[in-house]
């Protein structure tokens, strides 16, 4: 059995401050030209604005299989762990030797203050990736074109985030699903922003049913859900692509895009940030922000996942329908950017987001929350052994064709949890279009700043 890598999550405050902002507070905080060098209270530590070239060519693919010798192994729920052995048998498996996968990765940025990582799966045999994701830069933001669901590719942080700290970035194009012109399906013939052609689907990692079916069998990908990671806070160091559940595991704070396909059941539900109101999720337009502070509590009782704190200006949601906080205008971009920023400080998290948004225009939205409130925690959140005691612990076990597999101590007393952010796409199984990044930016508070040219990080 794989070692559990201690890499904390942090627990939400059920109560989150929400202030909206007209024009003039959204200017101030930086959308349409790009956030400024300066926020109030904050000193600015790191910055990469993408104006020297960055291409992801220059560094070769290697396969990897996240086996105990591979830098990606990281615990039982990764790409080759003892969770899918338990829950899919002898024919995980089986099906997993059929998957090969390649991954690259290099730094960046002002002393390789940032890391890109890619990942990619090389299905023909012929020893080269197939489709691979890329990462280059041009005209001042970088390019993230995934062309198929099987890669993946991220932006992280390359050492751990300091105690307090601001993050944030500023997104200039996107395209990862959702509708266009009112439809989930395109022109160009790509459904909900996937290619057409040829299956898609969620082969070889699932929560239960049957393995052994032929991968074209499997969930479809196309016709489930697209999305994209806008800034995401991570519990373990080296940040990659993994598989989905994996990446649900160790999320502490979260700003993503989950665009369902013609969804119509009651999973998801939409909030209209002008009237205040919750709405079907079909109110929307599938290009929807999840902002989700993840607590201690198990989201689902058969697979791994935890709890999710919602708050919007429809107030706070504990579980249940999934909600779309605000509803992006990619139509806008890239003259109307977005600016999605993550703070650590005072005991808390917030989340912010900035930029013209249906049904309201221009704005910014924010949400704090306290690591804990009403006993309710932020998932992971002590990036010290000396925050936390051990109250949160659990085990969690799993049962399947494969056995019984438990995992001990999910948040014991004397564990502590990096801090270490993360945007892109992270599914190996899911998510697949284009967007364009720019303006990632590292702050400290400013009685705590560090010299200038040094990121504070470790």
């Amino acid at each position: 059995m794989k070692r559990r890598v201690r890499a904390g999550l942090a627990l939400a405050v059920p109560l989150v401050l929400t202030v909206p902002m007209g024009a003039a507070g959204a200017a101030a905080a930086g959308e349409g030209t790009g956030p400024p060098g300066g926020r109030p209270g904050w000193r600015l530590v790191a910055a990469e604005t993408f104006d020297r070239r960055l291409d992801d060519a220059r560094v070769p693919w290697r396969p990897d299989d996240d086996g105990p010798g591979s830098p990606y192994d990281v615990d039982m729920y990764d790409n080759d762990g003892a969770y899918f052995a338990t829950v899919g048998g002898p024919a995980f498996r089986t099906q997993l030797a059929k998957v090969r996968t390649y991954r690259k990765a290099f730094s960046f940025g002002e002393r390789g203050w940032l890391t890109a990582e890619l990942a990619a799966r090389d299905r023909d045999g012929d020893g080269r990736p197939d489709r691979p994701p890329t990462l280059t830069s041009k005209q001042g933001a970088a390019d993230i074109d995934e062309p198929d669901h099987r890669g993946g590719v991220v932006i992280r942080s390359t050492r751990d985030l300091p105690s307090e700290y601001r993050v944030e970035m500023t997104l200039r194009g996107l395209d990862f699903g959702g509708e266009r012109n009112g439809s989930w399906d395109y022109p160009d013939g790509r459904i909900n922003g996937y290619a057409p052609g040829g299956c898609k689907t969620v082969f070889p990692w699932a929560s239960g049913g049957d393995f052994s079916r032929p991968e074209c069998e499997w969930a479809d990908a196309r016709t489930d859900s697209n999305g994209f990671y806008y800034m995401s806070i991570m519990d373990y160091r080296r940040v990659a692509p993994h598989d989905n559940i994996f990446v649900h595991s160790h999320r502490k704070v979260a700003m993503d895009g989950y665009n369902r396909y013609k969804y119509t059941g009651s999973g998801l539900k939409y909030c209209d940030p002008a009237t205040g109101r919750y709405e079907p999720y079909s109110a929307g337009t599938g290009n929807g922000v999840n902002a989700i502070f993840m607590t201690d509590d198990r989201r689902y009782p058969a697979m791994p996942g935890t709890e999710y704190l919602m708050q919007s200006e429809c107030g706070l949601a504990k579980g249940g329908a999934i909600v779309s906080t605000v509803d992006l205008r990619p139509e806008l971009l890239p003259q109307n950017p977005y600016t999605f920023a993550i703070e650590r400080r005072n005991g808390a998290y917030t989340m912010e987001m900035s930029g013209v948004f249906a049904h309201v225009g221009r704005a910014t939205f924010r949400y704090t929350r306290k690591f804990v409130r009403d006993g309710e925690p932020i998932w992971h959140y002590n990036r010290e052994p000396g925050e936390y005691d051990g109250r949160y612990n659990a085990d969690w076990t799993w049962t399947g064709p494969g056995g019984t597999l438990v995992d001990r101590d999910t948040w014991p007393a004397g564990s502590a949890y990096p801090d270490r952010f993360m945007i892109g796409d992270p599914h190996m199984n899911f998510y697949e279009g284009t967007a364009r990044v720019d303006d990632i930016r590292l702050y400290t508070p400013e009685e705590h700043a560090t010299a200038p040219g040094a990121t504070g990080v470790r």
